[in-house]
């Protein structure tokens, strides 16, 4: 089987569109029960089937270099952000968890005023959607594409420039969760670690990290993940024992294999042959390669921005991924593979499959912004990425609720019946 994560590399989305509105009135609603400490280690958890919800706390205002701080307020005001009627339609739509990922940067870099009132702010919305009967998992989500407060400088080690001072921010967002939580708000200290797979940085940070959450959040339910992105190869490269330590705890992993056709045109990829990808089949037999390269050539055509140079060792590049692609004929039995390896390392380690949540999967829409997959393929393969996690036994979060990726309009909060059905959903009452 082929290694598209290798192929490809692991860049991921950073770009998609678009005030943190707090939203509070209270909902009535069927509220999940408890969890309790037992039942953490045998699986009985609450979040099965879940959206992420990002850019409600993304979309910074940030100023550029050598400022290191934000306008007020530090999100983009135009951006999307779920209000409580949206919350409860996605209650009712099947759903039974949000993963809200949070960017670090404004609270970092905040005094502690505006950080306290950021604070709040990211009560309001874990408060509105436990209103909605809806669990959460808070993930603080570093931005790799800010100058300042990333990755690199956020937890590349434990001694990052900014470690201390993100290790705080975890460790008070833990004490915030601690009066919130009966098993229905977790937390997720670091999404998509840079970390290489086998790096012996990756488990010294998390476990530093937990470490901090546990002082102030001693009975928060703790997500973990492995190193490289939090890919599939991550995961399994990763020795939960010392975890145990940290109970009760969660795993998670991201699956968006094969990229050539869940990250095709996307523009914020950084190997060039995405660009002008588009029209690759899902599953591979349901197209050509002639009909793709066709489709591919027809792109570049209109790209006016890179040299006929540029664009020519793309397109070789382009041709050779391909042909591997449609050589490989990926379908179902290429996803149940991949998901094999996540279901053969929970077995090794005795971790029950209602423990470890696919956190994110989904691939890139054709629309107004973006010349992507085709969106009956889309559905396919969305339809059967989520039916091989669920016959694995995994719960699983949707990426995203919105923007290129979305299942709700931006703008008019329409639900995509295609994403719905797609997810084994139901259309919930206008």
């Amino acid at each position: 089987m082929h290694d598209w994560a290798r192929m490809t590399g692991w860049s991921r989305r950073r770009i998609l569109g678009a005030a943190l509105a707090a939203a509070a009135s209270p909902l009535t609603a069927a509220v999940l029960p408890p969890i309790s400490q037992a039942n953490a280690a045998t699986g009985e958890w609450p979040f099965r089937r879940g959206v992420n919800t990002w850019p409600w706390f993304a979309l910074t205002r940030e100023y550029p270099a050598p400022r290191t701080d934000y306008d007020w307020p530090p999100f983009q005001s135009q951006r999307p952000v779920p209000t409580q009627a949206d919350l409860a339609r996605l209650r009712a739509s099947g759903l039974d968890f949000i993963r809200l990922p949070v960017d670090p940067g404004p609270f970092l870099a905040a005094d502690a005023g505006r950080r306290a009132e950021l604070m709040d702010m990211l009560d309001a919305a874990v408060d509105a959607a436990r209103a909605a009967g809806l669990g959460v998992i808070v993930n603080v989500q570093a931005n790799g594409a800010t100058h300042y407060w990333n990755p690199e400088r956020l937890y590349s080690s434990t001694a990052a420039p900014e470690f201390e001072s993100y290790r705080a921010l975890v460790s008070e967002i833990a004490e915030r969760l601690q009066g919130k939580t009966s098993g229905m708000v977790a937390l997720e200290p670091v999404n998509e670690p840079p970390q290489d797979c086998s790096s012996e940085a990756w488990p010294a940070v998390q476990a530093s990290l937990l470490t901090a959450a546990r002082v102030l959040g001693p009975s928060v339910p703790l997500v973990v993940t492995g190193g490289c992105g939090s890919m599939v190869r991550g995961l399994t490269a990763l020795d939960p024992a010392p975890l145990t330590d940290f109970e009760p705890i969660l795993f998670t992993f991201h699956f968006y294999e094969p990229y050539l056709f869940s990250h095709q045109g996307a523009p914020w990829m950084r190997e060039p042959i995405y660009r002008a990808l588009n029209n690759v089949p899902w599953p591979a037999s349901a197209g050509t390669l002639e009909r793709t390269l066709a489709s591919v050539r027809a792109r570049m055509a209109q790209d006016s921005e890179r040299s006929e140079e540029a664009k020519k060792a793309a397109y070789e590049e382009t041709e050779k991924v391909l042909k591997v692609y449609f050589d490989a004929e990926p379908d179902r039995r290429f996803i149940d593979g991949y998901l094999k390896q996540v279901s053969d390392w929970a077995e090794t380690h005795g971790i029950a499959r209602e423990r470890v949540i696919m956190g994110e999967f989904g691939a890139l829409r054709t629309d107004a912004r973006y010349t992507a997959a085709p969106n009956p393929d889309r559905a396919r393969y969305v339809a059967d990425v989520r039916q091989s996690a669920e016959a694995a036994g995994f719960p699983w979060a949707f990426w995203d609720l919105f923007d290129g990726m979305g299942m709700m309009d931006d703008t008019t909060r329409a639900l995509d019946p295609a994403m719905v059905e797609a997810l084994g959903l139901r259309m919930p009452p206008t």
